[in-house]
Parts: C-alpha cells; structure tokens; sequence
C-alpha cells in the first residue's frame, strides 16, 4: 500500500517507521509546544495524508511518552475522507509541563483495514462465558 503525504511546510517531518517491522508511523511536532498539567494542547504535524478507501489511521500513545511522561493521546481516528492537517490531541496526566520541540515524536499512527457494519437490532445476544462480566471480571492470573 501507498501512503500519500502532503507537507504543507517545506520544513514538515514525514512520518516514519522507527524500526523494521513496527506496526505504527512516528509523527512530529512541526513547532515547540508545551503541555500543561492536567491539560490538553493540540499539536500540528504540518503534513497531510491521503488514507485509501477502506482504510483509517488512528493515532496512539508513544509508549515511553506514555509510561515515562504521562503524556496521553486522544481523538485519535482519521477518516479516509479527511485531507486537511493531521492534529495531534495530547493529555498530560502528571503536575509537572511537558514542552515539545519541533520535530520531536508526539504519537504513532497505524492506518488499518475497516469494515463496514450493518447494524440489526436484536432482543436477546447470544451468550458468552464471559456474560455480562465487566473490568476485572476475568482476574488477575
């Protein structure tokens, strides 16, 4: 599959593969942005993409921003109709500032396969093991 990116600054980072074989493209900060404690900052890529029909990309953590920093991703679904700028929404859960310097990693998107679903409602489901089980429900070994 072709990815198609689009900079809209001569000076945007595309994304990347940080190793053979990762399953997500590493995007950057196109400019120095911090994060406050408790607080949300939309960070700008500076690219555009063009996700084939029948595909999406979804943004996650960096696992050592997430582990390390307290630094989590959200509203991380890109439709393949979308062409505008590639934004990046960043939680800091910790007391202490997070800055971001252009070009450095902020998230990773994976672009996978969709499927379409056909929604038919029912009056009874089908029973599981599981049941209505919630969090926790399976424990903890």
């Amino acid at each position: 599959m072709i990815l198609k990116i689009k900079k809209l600054n001569k000076n945007a980072k595309l994304p990347s593969y940080a190793h053979p074989g990762d399953a997500g493209l590493d995007l950057f900060a196109s400019e120095n942005i911090g994060v406050f404690p408790f607080k949300k900052a939309v960070i700008p890529t500076d690219i555009s993409m063009e996700i084939p029909k029948g595909f999406v990309g979804l943004i996650w953590d960096k696992s050592g921003l997430a582990v390390n920093e307290g630094i989590k991703t959200m509203a991380g679904v890109i439709d393949s109709g979308y062409r505008g700028e590639i934004l990046v929404c960043l939680f800091n859960l910790t007391e202490k500032k997070y800055v971001f310097k252009k070009g450095d990693k902020i998230a990773q998107i994976l672009i996978q396969k969709k499927e379409k679903v056909t929604i038919k409602e029912v009056k009874i489901l089908k029973a599981t093991k599981r049941g209505e089980g919630r969090f926790g429900s399976t424990g903890k070994k």
